[in-house]
């Protein structure tokens, strides 16, 4: 049986190609991305819905529960479909109270990636991203004692392919000094749009974009925009904004989460949604 990948897939290198329309499992988790699902069942049920509807790139982290989301992954899809690409990151630990605590010492970054094999039952990762220092909030302070950890990893067998997560250009520069970037994760939708020239960057070095927030920190005035372009196409404002999204650039990825079989059908229908020009003129506005 052949399934459509949805939203098409995008080749980065001789043996990874992902889909540009996937899935983020970071709400899988509890309350915070933290513990236990509230429902186990259902958490394993949108993974396989995912699965089935033609989704090949998996989104995840052991820092998401902790261990949560990995550990839900294997029991739901293990042994994996031989076209799924699971995409990891590192660079972060849980306090007992939910906190987030960066974690940047390459021992235990190198000490992250293996605990990320071990839950999710594999013996090499397919793409393991870097979150960098201040993640959110960009900086250019130097990366290169991490991503060097990585490539180590790399070297040995472990990680097939390596990312970024909340860098700058400058980061993405240095970054290439020492190893290949298949992707860079970072916060942009269409309210968001600090990161324009990076996307086009990565677009035209064939690194995968993947933004995170795609549907956030918008106003009451751009939610207006949005709702009113989302109802003259018959669309969710998810949908549209997630279609713009993958109309900026030929090589954004999208790793929208939910933790509902519905809300995931929904997203996947975004892939089909080709939005007019006068559409795009207008979500536009928003970000400027």
């Amino acid at each position: 049986m052949t399934t459509t990948v949805p939203g098409g897939a995008l080749t980065l290198a001789d043996n990874l190609t992902i889909g540009r329309m996937g899935y983020g499992a970071m709400q899988l988790a509890g309350r915070g991305v933290f513990g236990p699902p509230k429902d186990h069942a259902q958490a394993l049920a949108v993974l396989r819905a995912a699965v089935e509807l033609g989704i090949t790139h998996i989104d995840t982290s052991d820092f998401y529960g902790p261990a949560v989301t990995n550990e839900l992954i294997r029991e739901a899809l293990h042994p994996y479909p031989a076209d799924l690409r699971i995409v990891t990151k590192v660079g972060a630990r849980r306090g007992a109270d939910a906190s987030w605590i960066p974690s940047l010492d390459p021992v235990d970054l190198k000490a992250q990636v293996r605990e990320n094999l071990e839950h999710l039952g594999l013996e090499t990762l397919d793409v393991v991203n870097l979150r960098a220092p201040g993640h959110e909030e960009t900086s250019d302070v130097s990366i290169a004692e991490q991503f060097s950890a990585l490539a180590e990893l790399q070297e040995e067998g472990l990680i097939r392919h390596l990312g970024l997560s909340g860098v700058s250009d400058t980061q993405l520069t240095e970054a290439l000094t020492i190893a290949p970037v298949v992707t860079v994760q970072n916060l942009y939708n269409l309210a968001n749009r600090q990161d324009d020239a990076l996307v086009d960057r990565c677009a035209a070095e064939n690194i995968a974009f993947a933004p995170f927030f795609p549907l956030g920190g918008f106003t009451p005035l751009q939610s207006e925009t949005l709702t009113k372009v989302a109802t003259r196409v018959n669309a969710s404002a998810q949908q549209v904004a997630l279609a713009w999204l993958l109309q900026r650039s030929s090589t954004i990825v999208l790793i929208p989460g939910t933790s509902s079989v519905e809300h995931l059908r929904e997203n996947v229908a975004a892939a089909e949604l080709v939005l007019p020009e006068d559409a795009v003129a207008e979500l536009d506005t928003i970000g400027r």
